[in-house]
């Protein structure tokens, strides 16, 4: 029997993340969606010995063993239903909340490690500093030492080991913004993977000798017992690089892993408007538009969608200034400041 990592999918709307089942039937379609049919093998107690795990499309399972059954070519080769503006902005956003529960859970160590992939300027970053920020209020008011820290930028082996002592105590949490150098350096690489190491006890070594540890008071070896959230723009499925390639399935296989599936500049817009619309106008709430100029700037964006420089909350922000300097005026500036020269 063919054994499949279901990478992201949902089970009655509880999220099933990067969790192993036997497959019974491969990749069917319907009304309510696209599911695989699997054994429970009791990680659903109550239910049925057989569940359809709903997925969005054939990449958010993989085959780990046995072979992928006839029925999943036949599925691929048909005609896929395009889904609606409406339906795409649920789907993002239901991603995004899952995004929401899964970094709370990481301040409470019900969960030890996550990493969060997606491109840049759609609101990752945001979502999982909101909540941590929710988390800590308590400690804020009265004025402890924060239980996270936000890490950007490129970082070195020992700075890496450093900061995660800083937050090896239970309920701390790590979270790397766009750090994606870490992923090239073999050292770095192996602290991380021991601090993500899915066992009991995490240890974390280091085994030369560093003035700078002495001197910060930091010993040579710690239990780590926080959680970390490694937050990337890489799209795991479109790498070439080989070793980059090693290195995330590594780290993959220690951790929860969220896609959040914005793929497309059609998605990406998608994403800006359905924060728009969720939010009730409060994309451009600080600057006081009537509804009809918000829905200028959207629109502008997405009948210019292969000619912005960036499809971003960010960009459309950008955008936004430039209707606040000159209401009359702000195509012709946005089509010299945030367009691409044709």
């Amino acid at each position: 029997m063919s054994v499949v990592l279901v990478k992201s999918g949902s089970y009655r709307n509880v999220p099933v993340i990067n969790t192993q089942f036997k497959l019974v039937k491969g990749l069917q379609s319907g009304k309510t969606g696209n599911w695989i049919t699997v054994e429970n093998g009791g990680l659903f107690p109550n239910q049925s010995s057989l569940i359809r795990i709903k997925v969005e499309n054939q990449h958010d399972y993989e085959f780990i063993g046995g072979e992928a059954p006839a029925e999943v070519t036949q599925f691929v080769t048909a005609p896929v239903v395009q889904e609606t503006d409406e339906q795409a902005m649920d789907r993002i956003a239901t991603r995004f909340a899952v995004l929401d529960e899964m970094a709370r859970a990481t301040t409470n160590g019900g969960i030890r490690a996550m990493i969060v992939s997606g491109p840049p300027g759609v609101g990752k970053s945001f979502g999982v500093e909101q909540q941590l920020e929710k988390a800590s209020m308590f400690d804020r008011l009265a004025n402890r030492t924060l239980k996270y820290e936000v890490i950007k930028g490129a970082m070195t082996a020992l700075g890496l080991y450093a900061t995660l002592f800083k937050h090896s105590d239970k309920n701390h949490v790590l979270v790397f913004d766009d750090c994606d150098s870490i992923l090239m350096d073999d050292l770095s690489l192996n602290i991380l993977k021991a601090a993500l190491d899915s066992g009991k006890r995490r240890r974390i070594y280091w085994n030369s000798d560093s003035s700078m540890l002495r001197r910060e008071g930091i010993p040579d070896a710690f239990d780590f017992n926080g959680s970390v959230i490694f937050i990337t723009n890489i799209k795991f499925d479109h790498l070439k690089s080989k070793k980059l390639q090693d290195h995330l399935e590594a780290l993959q296989s220690r951790c929860h892993f969220l896609d959040l599936t914005i793929d497309t500049d059609r998605d990406k817009m998608l994403r800006i408007k359905q924060v728009h619309r969720d939010a009730n106008g409060g994309l451009f709430r600080d600057y006081g538009f009537e509804a009809d100029m918000e829905d200028q700037v959207l629109q502008f964006m997405w009948d210019n969608k292969p000619k912005l420089r960036e499809l971003s909350m960010r960009m459309a922000l950008k955008i936004a200034d430039l209707v606040k300097i000159s209401p009359d005026n702000w195509k012709m500036l946005a089509e010299s400041t945030v367009m691409k020269r044709a």
